[in-house]
């Protein structure tokens, strides 16, 4: 077959002079527009056909001069739209492509000057040619340079008047596409805004009846929406509810997925005239229809275009009773169970729920989905974190749905509030006014906010008809006038007794959108919904079971002792109520409740503070007035009947760990003797208590507690009587005793020894025999008695060091005090065990001389439990294994004026060096703390 003959118009060249004949810029001039159709319009069918679509060709075109003429050419069609626009669209082609074959041939002769009965009249021919131009120059602004290049040459404005004069379908599916493509560009965008081309477009959407030129309008409103302010200008000049009006004809598939991605776009931040017209436009329905639809684009779209609808209050409610709750937990739930599913795809509808709880009618709709569940597992999930304040703030809507805070009681809540009261900030955005509760839709004035009990009133005065407006009601009726109203009922309750003003003394704020109105006179602050909540939970008659527990007691004194400034009085109230509450005295002692109150808030010792030393703001006597008046709370309720008896059941008849932690607390709370003296002492909840040292401990501050408790109990035992404590005197004050040994040691001994002792080391130590004999039943057999060593002059002392054996041989001369005692002892610091120390001691003892055990001892406990020495000492001297330095262990321990820190971790050390052989530590601080001497007699 032969080639095909090559005609002008393959030629970029042939159809670019056209175009520019005809937009009058060629050199020499044209004819007429009207004899010079049929060239031109094959010009701009190859253009459109070969050219522009060819790989480079938009590039070419643009930088071959194309689009000037293009659009000179628009502007000279603009400026014939009258024509146009009267000739009637009935006689426009149904496409480019019908209305390009039906143009007759060129021809190289000219024009004749008056069109055939075939050929298409003038306003006919001009639309055609105007339906290729707008192809073409849409096709060119789908690249960004051709974008800025008619935007350079203000192609805009004729395209705004093409679309406002030309109402034929095919033309405006061109315009709207063109704009569409230039709306790409943020100033293009701008620009079309400014030139008024969104009116037009809206008019179209209920002019225009072609799918795709409806698709090619709803498009271009899409690009529109780039910002904000430009979302806010579509939705206030109507552009929504002709698009939720389509949505709701049920449209075909390619026009249902444009209609929603265009409203996802003018629905991102959501403003109160999109949400009102899209409701109009009955478009909630449709959308939560969509929300299954088989096609993933459109399915995830409409998600998001409920989950946007939220931010507006006045939709919500209409939003719940079309289904959308459970369409939005019903996505949220999926998406927490997909592996691959971000936590950025979930924020959305976090958001959403959150919001969807502020109206009772969804909160209904919620609970009866399953959506306490899901948002209780948003707060057990540590990635979900930033997420926590606004799910915490969300449950306060719950605040007096008994159902609902009974189920979110039974999974859990309590203790992950009591956590959040000192956890990070999220960063989730603050709501504004328009995403407040519907349930009472706030009043559009210009004035300040006022109370919500004024609000109320002045609404129920202009409801029954005394007052006509809001301007009838007189100014003195203003809130800071007119009687208080009755408190709420969180803050009607008594309390009580509360610490001193500086504690509650905190500045009075304004109620926020969204929250509710029983914290109107509460300062809140990010954990305010945290303290609402638990607040509510102790109200509850028999409050113990949730917040009587180590983690919501640790949560809630964690936020009073580290808050930045003055805590929230609601917390001091929430702590003042459970201790007033004779249904949580047993649970404070189980718990340890009583004793973490006294740790943290009088001695200042919380558990992250312990064993190491942290760092919090310096309230300390603020936090001490407020621990004792909680420990009071609770002494008045275990003083009375009901208390005596709960703590007796507990003492006698409970779980060994409930008798423990009763027996532990029972010195922090009970100031009655008569009872003390019985639980503790007659009924053995003392001995109890020691013997629980050296078990596993069941608190992480047991032994904390445990020293704490002791010492109190010995100030009860022996309120005026102090114990006496190891000598404290440093080593070089005081004169010694005089030395009877050193004259021995001399180069001319007065008297002369007569014995010499031999140690392992080969060592000769000079002695007198009879001086010797009568110090020690020991020595007396050995050199006065019937044994060999009684004829030596050299007599081996095996298995004795010669600084253990230095002070054996001050002793058998009759030195007492003389500092001979102190060389075999190591510094604070140093182990004692397997030092000259013991070997001295264990000496002493095998040698019969128990007044040198007493001196080591004494001198042990002057060097290790002195002024250098501390907690870490106590055990090292513990482990010597010596009666009387155990007593002098516990007396160190449990002396008064002790630091609690200090006296913890001396009976840490007791404990380890105790290990499983309790009975010596348990008789040594059972003998201090009763105050009578190691050996004595004590209750059994």
């Amino acid at each position: 077959m032969a080639a095909a003959k090559p005609t002008p118009t393959d030629s970029l060249s042939f159809c670019l002079a056209q175009l520019t004949a005809a937009a009058g810029e060629g050199v020499g001039g044209g004819k007429d527009t009207a004899t010079n159709e049929t060239p031109l319009g094959r010009a701009l069918l190859a253009l459109r056909t070969r050219h522009v679509k060819a790989a480079g060709g938009i590039e070419r075109f643009r930088a071959r001069g194309g689009l000037r003429p293009l659009l000179a050419l628009l502007r000279r069609a603009a400026a014939a739209g009258p024509a146009l626009s009267q000739a009637g669209p009935g006689s426009a082609p149904s496409s480019v492509e019908s209305a390009a074959s039906a143009a007759p041939a060129p021809s190289s002769g000219p024009a004749p000057s008056a069109a055939s009965p075939s050929t298409p009249s003038p306003p006919a021919r001009l639309r055609k040619t105007l339906d290729l131009a707008l192809s073409i120059l849409a096709n060119c602004c789908t690249e960004g340079a051709c974008r800025a290049e008619v935007r350079r040459l203000g192609g805009i404005g004729p395209l705004v008047t093409i679309l406002q004069c030309v109402k034929t379908d095919s033309i405006q599916n061109r315009t709207a596409r063109a704009l569409g493509n230039l709306a790409m560009e943020p100033e293009s965008c701008g620009d079309i805004h400014s030139a008024g081309a969104v009116p037009l477009l809206v008019e179209s959407l209920t002019a225009c009846q072609d799918s795709q030129c409806l698709q090619s309008v709803v498009r271009a409103l899409r690009n529109l929406a780039d910002s904000p302010q430009h979302r806010l200008a579509l939705a206030q000049q109507g552009a929504v509810r002709p698009l939720a009006e389509l949505l709701a004809a049920a449209p075909d598939p390619a026009l249902t997925l444009a209609l929603v991605r265009a409203l996802l776009e003018l629905s991102r931040g959501c403003s109160r005239a999109c949400a009102e017209q899209l409701s109009l436009g009955g478009g909630l329905g449709p959308l939560v229809s969509l929300a299954s639809h088989p096609k993933r684009a459109v399915r995830e779209a409409t998600i998001l275009i409920l989950a946007n609808l939220c931010a507006q209050g006045l939709v919500r409610p209409a939003l719940g009773n079309a289904g959308g709750v459970e369409v939005l937990l019903g996505e949220l739930r999926r998406r927490r169970g997909s592996t691959g599913a971000s936590p950025a795809s979930q924020q959305p509808l976090v958001r959403a729920v959150c919001l969807l709880c502020r109206e009772a009618i969804n909160r209904a709709r919620l609970r009866d989905a399953g959506g306490l569940e899901l948002l209780m597992g948003l707060l057990r999930d540590p990635r979900a974190s930033a997420w926590h304040p606004r799910v915490v703030a969300a449950l306060v809507g719950f605040l007096y749905d008994t159902g609902a805070l009974g189920r979110l009681q039974a999974l859990g809540l309590v203790p992950l509030l009591a956590g959040q009261l000192c956890g990070e900030a999220g960063d989730e955005e603050e709501e504004g006014r328009e995403a407040a509760s519907w349930d009472f839709p706030e009043e559009r004035t210009p004035e300040r906010a006022e109370a919500g009990s004024f609000r109320s009133l002045r609404s129920w005065l202009i409801s029954e008809g005394y007052a006509a407006g809001p301007g009838d009601i007189s100014p003195d009726w203003s809130p800071e006038r007119c009687p208080q109203p009755p408190p709420p009922p969180e803050a009607a309750e008594p309390a009580s007794p509360a610490p001193g003003p500086t504690l509650l003394r905190t500045p009075r704020t304004l109620r926020t959108p969204g929250r509710s109105p029983a914290a109107a006179e509460e300062p809140w602050g990010r954990e305010g919904p945290a303290l609402l909540l638990l607040s509510r939970f102790s109200q509850a008659p028999d409050p113990s079971g949730a917040l009587v527990t180590g983690p919501a007691l640790c949560g809630l004194l964690a936020y009073v002792t580290g808050a930045p400034g003055p805590p929230s009085p609601r917390a001091l109230r929430i702590l003042a109520r459970l201790t007033c509450n004779p249904a949580c005295l047993e649970a404070f002692v189980r718990s340890y409740g009583a004793a973490l109150l006294r740790a943290w808030l009088v001695l200042g010792v919380a558990p992250d503070d312990w064993p190491e030393l942290g760092t919090r703001p310096d309230r300390s006597s603020q936090h001490r007035e407020l621990g004792e008046m909680l420990l009071q709370n609770l002494t008045v309720q275990a003083e009375s009947p009901f208390g005596v008896g709960a703590l007796t059941h507990l003492l006698l008849s409970g779980s060994p760990e409930d008798r423990v932690a009763c027996a532990l607390t029972l010195p922090f709370i009970c100031r009655k003797p008569s009872l003390w003296r019985r639980l503790l002492l007659d009924q053995g909840g003392l001995r109890l208590l020691l013997s629980a040292l050296t078990r596993p401990a069941p608190h992480p501050l047991f032994l904390f507690f445990a020293a704490d408790s002791l010492s109190c109990l010995q100030g009860l035992v022996s309120p005026t009587v102090s114990p006496a404590l190891p000598p404290a005197v440093p080593l070089d004050l005081g004169p010694p005793s005089p030395c009877l040994y050193e004259p021995l040691l001399g180069p001319a001994p007065i008297p002369a020894p007569d014995l010499h002792f031999l140690l392992d080391s080969g060592l000769q130590l000079p002695a007198q025999r009879a001086a010797s004999a009568t110090a020690s039943p020991f020595f007396r057999a050995l050199l006065a008695g019937s044994f060999a060593e009684a004829q030596m002059d050299l007599v081996p002392l095996r298995g004795l060091s010669p600084s253990a054996a230095w002070p054996i041989l001050h002793h058998l001369h009759g030195c007492r005090g003389c500092g001979a005692a102190l060389g075999p002892i190591p510094p604070p610091g140093q182990p004692l065990l397997g030092s000259g120390a013991e070997e001295a001691l264990e000496a002493a003892g095998r040698f019969l001389l128990p007044g040198l055990e007493e001196e080591l001892e004494e001198a042990v406990g002057r060097i290790h439990l002195g002024p250098q020495g501390g907690p870490e000492s106590v055990g090292e001297v513990f482990r010597l294994g010596r009666p009387r330095l155990a007593a002098h262990c516990a007396r160190w321990t449990l002396g008064p004026g002790q630091c609690p820190r200090k006296r913890a971790l001396a009976l840490v050390g007791l404990v380890e060096a105790a290990g499983e052989e309790a009975g010596p530590l348990t008789e040594a601080l059972l003998a201090v703390v009763m105050g009578v001497e190691l050996g004595a007699k004590v209750p059994p």
